[in-house]
C-alpha cells in the first residue's frame, strides 16, 4: 500500500509553485509505503529514530521473525532483554514496551486518534514515551495519511527545500511561506522534496554553507 495521491494534488502544486512543478514533472509519480496500522506504525517509527534505514528494516525483520503480529500482546509478552538483543537501544525497548503496556490497560487507544485533527494528534503521540513532534508527523504521514504534513524537524525536508530554491538555509519564516503555499496538499510536497534530497534530480546542488572542516581542506 502506498500513499494515495493523483492529479488534483499535483496540478495543485504545479499552479503554486513553478520550481515545484517542475520537479515534479521531472521526478514522476511517487510510490511511499505506508502502514494503515497505527500500533505497528508507532513501533515501527520509534525503532527507525536516529539510524539509518537499512538498519530499521533490519530491526523490524527480526522482530516481526521473533513475535509475528506486531501488536500489543505480543510486545506484552516479550521480555525487555529480548527485545533489545534484536538490535535496538535499550531506551527504544523500553519506550516500545511502556507504548504496549498502555495500550493493553487501555490507557492509549490507538483506534480514536483518526478522529482528531493534527494538532491533536502531535499532543496524544507525544505523550508517549519516546514519542516527539517529528516522529508524530511521521505517523500522520505513513499511518494516517493526512494530507498536509510539512515537518520543520525534518532535516532531509529542509535540504530538499535548499536545493529546490538556492537556499543556503531555511529558517521558520522560509518554511513558513513555503508550508502555506503547498498547503493543503503539504504531504505530496513533503514527499518530492524528499526525493529531490535523495538526489532524484542530480543536478541539483543543496547550497548548504559549507563547514569549516571542509572548506580547510581545500
Amino acid at each position: 500500500m502506498y500513499f494515495e495521491y493523483d492529479n488534483k494534488e499535483i496540478e495543485f502544486l504545479k499552479s503554486r509553485d513553478k520550481l515545484l512543478g517542475a520537479a515534479i514533472d521531472q521526478i514522476g509519480h511517487i510510490y511511499r509505503a505506508v502502514d494503515n496500522d497505527m500500533f505497528s506504525s508507532i513501533v515501527h517509527h520509534i525503532i527507525g529514530q536516529q539510524i539509518s534505514t537499512r538498519a530499521q528494516v533490519t530491526i523490524w525483520q527480526r522482530l516481526r521473525d521473533r513475535i509475528g503480529d506486531i501488536n500489543a500482546d505480543n510486545i506484552y509478552f516479550l521480555e525487555l532483554n529480548e527485545l533489545q538483543k534484536l538490535g535496538m537501544t535499550f531506551k527504544k525497548a523500553e519506550y516500545i514496551k511502556d507504548f504496549a503496556d498502555k495500550v493493553r490497560n487501555k490507557e492509549f487507544d490507538v483506534n480514536t486518534l483518526n478522529d482528531l485533527s493534527d494538532e491533536e494528534i502531535i499532543k496524544k503521540l507525544s505523550s508517549l514515551k519516546g514519542i516527539g513532534v517529528w516522529t508524530a508527523e511521521m505517523i500522520m504521514i505513513f499511518c494516517l495519511q493526512r494530507p498536509d504534513v510539512v515537518s520543520f524537524g525534518d532535516l532531509a525536508i529542509h535540504r530538499g527545500m535548499r536545493m529546490l530554491y538556492h537556499h543556503r538555509n531555511i529558517d521558520r519564516k522560509k518554511f513558513e511561506k513555503y508550508k502555506k503555499r503547498y498547503s493543503p496538499y503539504g504531504t505530496v510536497a513533503s514527499l518530492y522534496l524528499w526525493a529531490i534530497a535523495g538526489g532524484a534530480i542530480p543536478q541539483m546542488l543543496d547550497y548548504a554553507p559549507k563547514k569549516k572542516k571542509e572548506l580547510a581542506r581545500k
